[in-house]
Protein backbone atom coordinates (compact mmCIF):
# COMPACT_ATOMS: atom_id res chain seq x y z
CA UNK A 1 0.00 0.00 0.00
CA UNK A 2 1.13 3.00 -1.17
CA UNK A 3 0.67 6.41 0.90
CA UNK A 4 0.60 9.96 0.33
CA UNK A 5 4.00 10.48 1.35
CA UNK A 6 5.26 7.81 0.06
CA UNK A 7 4.11 9.00 -3.31
CA UNK A 8 5.97 12.51 -2.32
CA UNK A 9 8.64 11.29 -1.55
CA UNK A 10 8.85 9.43 -5.06
CA UNK A 11 8.59 11.67 -7.31
CA UNK A 12 10.81 14.24 -5.73
CA UNK A 13 13.40 11.32 -5.92
CA UNK A 14 13.01 10.48 -9.18
CA UNK A 15 14.05 14.02 -10.21
CA UNK A 16 17.61 14.36 -11.60
CA UNK A 17 20.41 15.07 -9.06
CA UNK A 18 18.23 14.53 -5.99
CA UNK A 19 20.51 12.91 -3.56
CA UNK A 20 17.48 12.27 -1.22
CA UNK A 21 13.68 13.45 0.34
CA UNK A 22 12.45 14.01 3.96
CA UNK A 23 9.39 14.49 4.79
CA UNK A 24 10.17 16.79 8.44
CA UNK A 25 7.53 18.30 11.22
CA UNK A 26 8.20 22.34 10.85
CA UNK A 27 7.36 22.70 14.95
CA UNK A 28 10.59 20.59 15.88
CA UNK A 29 12.27 19.23 12.69
CA UNK A 30 12.08 15.71 13.49
CA UNK A 31 11.92 13.25 10.49
CA UNK A 32 8.50 11.74 9.60
CA UNK A 33 9.88 9.82 5.99
CA UNK A 34 12.66 9.45 3.91
CA UNK A 35 14.39 8.24 1.43
CA UNK A 36 18.20 8.89 1.41
CA UNK A 37 21.16 7.87 -0.13
CA UNK A 38 24.15 6.78 1.30
CA UNK A 39 26.38 9.67 3.07
CA UNK A 40 22.99 11.87 3.15
CA UNK A 41 22.49 13.35 7.03
CA UNK A 42 18.93 13.58 6.98
CA UNK A 43 18.99 14.24 10.80
CA UNK A 44 20.97 17.26 10.11
CA UNK A 45 19.05 18.61 7.16
CA UNK A 46 15.71 18.21 9.27
CA UNK A 47 17.05 20.08 11.66
CA UNK A 48 17.79 23.01 9.77
CA UNK A 49 14.64 23.25 7.46
CA UNK A 50 12.57 23.04 10.34
CA UNK A 51 14.27 25.98 11.98
CA UNK A 52 14.71 28.06 9.08
CA UNK A 53 11.17 27.54 7.43
CA UNK A 54 9.88 28.20 11.28
CA UNK A 55 11.96 31.21 11.23
CA UNK A 56 11.03 32.64 7.34
CA UNK A 57 6.84 31.82 8.72
CA UNK A 58 7.60 34.25 11.76
CA UNK A 59 9.14 36.76 9.69
CA UNK A 60 6.44 37.09 6.92
CA UNK A 61 4.14 37.12 9.60
CA UNK A 62 5.47 40.22 11.55
CA UNK A 63 6.53 41.88 7.79
CA UNK A 64 2.58 40.99 7.29
CA UNK A 65 3.46 38.87 4.48
CA UNK A 66 1.81 35.59 3.97
CA UNK A 67 4.40 32.18 4.61
CA UNK A 68 7.23 31.30 2.31
CA UNK A 69 5.82 28.48 -0.63
CA UNK A 70 9.46 27.09 -1.38
CA UNK A 71 12.66 27.57 0.13
CA UNK A 72 16.25 27.41 -1.78
CA UNK A 73 19.05 27.17 0.40
CA UNK A 74 22.13 26.94 -1.72
CA UNK A 75 25.66 25.61 -0.75
CA UNK A 76 29.10 24.95 -2.29
CA UNK A 77 28.50 20.80 -2.27
CA UNK A 78 24.78 21.58 -3.30
CA UNK A 79 21.12 22.34 -2.14
CA UNK A 80 17.97 22.29 0.52
CA UNK A 81 14.87 22.97 -1.18
CA UNK A 82 11.92 23.05 1.09
CA UNK A 83 8.14 23.21 0.38
CA UNK A 84 5.63 23.61 3.07
CA UNK A 85 2.93 21.26 3.00
CA UNK A 86 -0.52 20.83 5.39
CA UNK A 87 -0.33 20.02 9.28
CA UNK A 88 2.92 21.45 10.38
CA UNK A 89 4.78 18.85 7.17
CA UNK A 90 7.21 20.02 5.16
CA UNK A 91 9.02 18.32 1.95
CA UNK A 92 12.78 18.44 1.74
CA UNK A 93 14.87 17.65 -1.03
CA UNK A 94 18.72 17.37 -0.95
CA UNK A 95 20.47 18.13 -3.85
CA UNK A 96 23.96 17.86 -5.58
CA UNK A 97 25.15 20.82 -7.77
CA UNK A 98 24.02 19.47 -10.80
CA UNK A 99 20.33 19.01 -10.10
CA UNK A 100 17.73 20.20 -12.07
CA UNK A 101 16.60 22.47 -9.82
CA UNK A 102 13.15 24.12 -11.63
CA UNK A 103 12.07 20.17 -12.24
CA UNK A 104 12.74 19.50 -8.76
CA UNK A 105 11.20 22.68 -7.36
CA UNK A 106 7.76 22.35 -9.26
CA UNK A 107 7.75 18.53 -8.22
CA UNK A 108 8.02 18.95 -4.84
CA UNK A 109 5.01 22.23 -4.51
CA UNK A 110 2.83 19.98 -5.87
CA UNK A 111 3.78 17.04 -3.62
CA UNK A 112 3.70 19.08 -0.99
CA UNK A 113 0.34 19.83 -1.21
CA UNK A 114 -0.77 16.17 -0.72
CA UNK A 115 1.25 15.25 2.22
CA UNK A 116 -1.35 14.47 5.13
Amino acid sequence: MTTATQIALDRVTRVPGVRGALVVAASDGLVVAEQLMDGVDGQAAAALTGSLIGRLARTAESAGLRPPAFMHLRGAAGSILAAPGPEDLVLVAVVGPGANLGLARLEMIEAAGGLG
